[in-house]
């Protein structure tokens, strides 16, 4: 790729990270104050308390991926992603200065809702922003290396949020962490949104965007009304994220919590098992990624349902007794294995499966929806089954999901070589099921 392509990946994948980092020390920080914002009681509870709340963002997330996937549409990848990090930006600094409930009472955990909601409507956006902008900024042959990298630089998010909680874990006291220090990563976030922001207001358009021949009228492009011609490529990404969402948000946002709250490790032993998995796994996407541009997208996405399907019951009950940092690790590397199947290639696949002019809007919301229903739920899922008693009832809700997208990744066909530069896109009638990745009919 020439050196245009790899300076677009860079400012993407450097303003993705950061968005990323904000969304997921959420997530990475609650068990320290999941306290400060309710009223004493069970320990269980309150994280159900904060996990609910971080499952609203992901409700938010159809709303952005429509607003600003209608905004990547009609005014640009650009416009869309600086839009995006401003947004983030602020929903980090909210968090920041949150007032606690002996302070405020409940008024702190409204406060934490309005910015969980900023970060879903970010969030809803970026994703499909950064996904498309990959996608459209790599060269065609090496379209699943290029957009690997949106995966390599979430997990990296991930990692430095996970870096930085083992950093106070072992130069504060807990009492400290608990009392303020799981503020310092809110005020980083919103620092590092606020460098990306400069970054992105001078990044580079896609070439695809630009010099698009895509037959969707100006007025139209970005709306749900010219999605709506692609129903059942909308329904593709909706059914093919199902699998890898509860399984990715399993083994990356709750798997600290479950080695903690479940298995009965130190909360620093289960972050250093999260954190050292994740190396790995970020690693791991762009040499699956340029597999897929030689041996094409679905062997992949088969792999990822067949292992998710009939490994996650044994892995995840393996898991649950544990009572060291290796087999823990272990266990986590090959769960995260598995699902680099998915993460390595979705972006580009849904990016594939839309025409320019509803690219962003087509991997936006039917992806966000599908996050709302099953990736930003499955923590609450989770916690729910082990407040009844019943935990491995979760391990088979993950499987299930897997085997729901396995039959999809089956019937949906290849879209490594297509041309995201074809003129007009819009799937011809009698051609549309075939389009949509899915068996014509006879």
């Amino acid at each position: 790729m020439g050196r245009d392509h790899w300076k677009k990946i860079w400012v993407g994948s450097a303003g993705n990270m950061v968005e990323w980092f904000d969304w997921f020390v959420y997530a990475s920080f609650a068990t320290y104050f999941a306290g400060a914002f309710f009223p004493e009681g069970n320990d269980t509870a309150k994280l159900m308390n904060t996990a609910g709340i971080f499952a609203v963002g992901f409700f938010m997330r159809p709303v952005g991926g429509w607003l600003l996937g209608r905004v990547g549409d009609r005014k640009g990848r650009k416009a869309a992603l600086t839009l995006t990090v401003t947004l983030m930006s602020a929903s980090a600094l909210l968090i920041a200065v949150a007032p606690t409930y002996s302070v405020a009472g409940y008024g702190g955990a409204a406060v934490l809702l309005i910015a969980r909601l900023l970060q879903g409507l970010s969030v809803g956006g970026e994703y499909a922003a950064s996904a498309t902008y990959l996608t459209e900024a790599s060269a065609p042959r090496h379209r699943g290396f290029a957009s690997s990298f949106q995966y390599v630089s979430m997990t990296a998010g991930q990692i430095l949020g996970l870096g930085l909680l083992l950093v106070l874990q072992n130069t504060m006291s807990d009492e400290a962490l608990h009392g303020w220090g799981w503020r310092i990563p809110f005020i980083i976030g919103a620092l590092g949104a606020a460098v990306v922001f400069y970054l992105r207001r001078n990044m580079l358009e896609t070439e695809v965007y630009e010099e698009s021949g895509d037959d969707t009228p100006a007025n139209e492009r970005g709306t749900v009304k010219a999605l709506m011609a692609h129903k059942r490529e909308a329904f593709l990404v909706i059914a093919l994220t199902m699998g890898g969402t509860v399984a990715y948000y399993t083994y990356t946002t709750y798997l600290t919590k479950y080695l903690s709250n479940s298995a009965g490790l130190p909360k620093q032993t289960a972050t250093l098992v999260s954190c050292g998995a994740l190396i790995v796994f970020a690693c791991l996407q762009p040499l699956a990624g340029a597999l897929s541009d030689r041996v094409g997208r679905r062997p992949l996405l088969i792999t990822f349902a067949l292992g998710s399907t009939f490994l996650t019951v044994p892995i995840m009950t393996m898991l649950q007794q544990v009572g060291s940092f290796w087999p823990a690790l272990g266990l986590s590397l090959l769960a995260l294995v598995v699902i680099t199947g998915y993460t390595s290639i979705n972006a580009c696949v849904k990016a594939e499966l839309f025409p320019t002019g509803v690219r962003a809007l087509g991997v936006a919301l039917p992806y966000a929806i599908a996050n709302a229903l099953f990736g930003g739920t499955a923590e609450y899922v989770a916690l729910w089954f082990k407040d009844r008693g019943v935990e491995s009832g979760f391990y088979w809700y993950v499987a299930g999901c897997a085997a729901v997208s396995l039959i999809v990744y089956l019937a949906m066909r290849e879209t490594r070589d297509i041309d995201l530069n074809r003129v007009g896109g819009t799937p011809k009638p009698e051609s549309g099921r075939e389009s949509a990745g899915l068996p014509a009919s006879r």
